[in-house]
């Protein structure tokens, strides 16, 4: 008989996330994903002038509001046919290069190692799951230690970004055509000082953290598989026009069912069977999809949809980019890299690579020259915006009409990761992990979090609007957080 094990909230993620799963004879044999609070900003952005949307997107999370930033000003881009200098791409890329050096050191140490490092008994970092702690002492006290190491490294991240994104988060300085900051001798010099800085951090003591982790907890090169697609958009141009769509530092490309494909972003559609959304919107593709919330809808058990590639769930994320690109510390892991520790490890090492690339592009700036170039807003037009946040594949579609937004969509790495089933019954990513995970006791159920963790779900992203409705004698109000 299968034992129901209920984990709401999954604490130490972005934003609220409900994991159901049922266990018989020591090991998850199903498992759902739910996430519990309603996506609603495409609807705010409806009827807006364009170029709100990198900044009000921005706001659809607190830890990757660049790179919403980032796809919102690409889609406006595409559909404003705006040239970007040099200068521009750059910028943007390190800006949003800073976001994930910072968001990958926040989700290892601040979100994920406390799963594996036993910290004091005291706030934050108690309560928590018991047992299965097995760093000696000694190495355990230096994680910790690096655990609050961790939280400056993340500061100077913030801090780099601000350099050319004048602040952090939510920088204000995106325009279709490029940026607003200007390239000094001076900015550069002290974007370089904090990136020096990071870039030890990260070779000296997050990768070594995560190779100790792995080395107590190496069942979990073998936990957490998943369902062993991957998908990436690619991300980072490393040239201007449409040819820095073909030229990116992160290639773009799809893993099915052990064959690799070129990505064709026309195969994307959304199904919504099991998400509390109206049935008539499910199997659109982003561009024409429809946001039409149905709160008791029969059958459904979460406000994500669910993103299919060619039919398929993929997950997406740094052990997507990895496989896809052929790092090869990750190849040469084959059949393990599709596990909690192999999502960990791809972080950490892309973490590094990205980092020591940014030097060369920070060495590509031109003092003087234009950060931008003049575009401006079309009557009527369509764009796209595909690149990666840290977590993921991350994509905006617009229409414009009347010089006016008539819709707007977002698809976001943990809409594809934390998806429930979709029309065909098909679980998502994370679901299908769970599948098979030992779980020793039911009431501790450590393993689940873990599997959920090395995903590093941001239900912020996925949904990220909640409409709450206050009765009493006066009256009834409502207001929105």
């Amino acid at each position: 008989m299968a034992t129901k094990v209920i984990v709401d909230p999954i604490t130490r993620i972005e934003g609220h996330l409900k994991i159901e799963v049922e266990v018989a004879n020591g090991k998850v044999v199903n498992a759902w994903s739910s996430g519990t609070l309603f996506r609603g900003i495409e609807i705010i952005l409806k009827g807006r002038d364009p170029r709100d949307a990198q900044h009000i997107t921005q706001r659809i999370c607190g830890v990757c509001p660049l790179s919403h930033g980032i796809a919102s000003v690409l889609c406006l881009d595409d559909a404003f046919k705006a040239q970007v200098p040099p200068n521009g791409r750059i910028i943007r890329n390190l800006i949003q290069g800073a976001n994930w050096l910072m968001s990958h050191i926040l989700h290892f140490y601040t979100l994920a190692a406390l799963d594996y490092v036993k910290g004091p008994d005291t706030p934050p970092f108690v309560p928590r799951f018991k047992g299965d702690y097995r760093l000696p002492p000694k190495v355990n006290e230096v994680l910790v230690q690096h655990y609050l190491e961790a939280l400056d490294a993340r500061r100077k991240a913030h801090e780099m970004l601000a350099v050319f994104g004048a602040k952090a988060p939510h920088p204000t300085v995106f325009i279709p055509g490029g940026v607003t900051e200007a390239v000094t001798a001076e900015r550069i010099e002290k974007f370089r000082t904090y990136l020096e800085e990071l870039i030890r951090f990260i070779d000296q003591t997050y990768v070594p953290d995560v190779k100790i982790v792995a080395e107590y907890y190496s069942d979990y090169w073998d936990i957490g598989r998943g369902c062993r697609n991957m998908l990436a958009y690619g991300a980072f141009p490393q040239a201007d026009g449409q040819a820095g769509r073909r030229d990116l530092f992160f290639k773009p490309g799809v893993y099915t069912n052990g064959k690799f494909a070129p990505f064709d972003p026309q195969k994307i559609v959304e199904d919504v069977k099991y998400s509390w959304y109206a049935n008539d919107t499910s199997r659109l593709p982003p561009a024409r999809g429809e946001t039409v919330p149905q709160p008791r809808k029969a059958g459904a058990y979460s406000w994500l949809k669910a993103p299919r590639y060619n039919g398929l769930p993929h997950e997406v994320g740094p052990l997507a980019r990895s496989w896809i690109n052929q790092a090869p510390e990750i190849v040469s892991l084959g059949e393990r890299a599709f596990s909690v520790l192999g999502r960990h490890y791809a972080r950490a090492l892309e973490c590094s690579r990205l980092a020591h690339a940014m030097l060369d592009w920070l060495n590509q700036l031109k003092v003087g020259e234009p950060v931008y170039l003049p575009a401006q807003v079309p009557e009527e037009a369509h764009g796209m915006g595909l690149t990666e946040a840290a977590r993921g594949a991350l994509g905006h579609w617009i229409e414009i009409k009347n010089y006016r937004i008539a819709n707007y969509q977002a698809v976001v790495p943990t809409t594809w990761n934390a998806s429930p089933r979709d029309d065909r019954g098909q679980p998502g990513p994370i679901e299908q992990a769970l599948i098979g995970t030992p779980v020793q006791d039911p009431e501790n159920p450590i393993e689940i979090t873990r599997v959920v963790r090395s995903f590093d779900p941001c239900l912020a992203c996925a949904i990220h609007l909640l409409e709450l409705r206050v009765h009493s004698r006066r009256g009834s109000s409502s207001f929105r957080i």
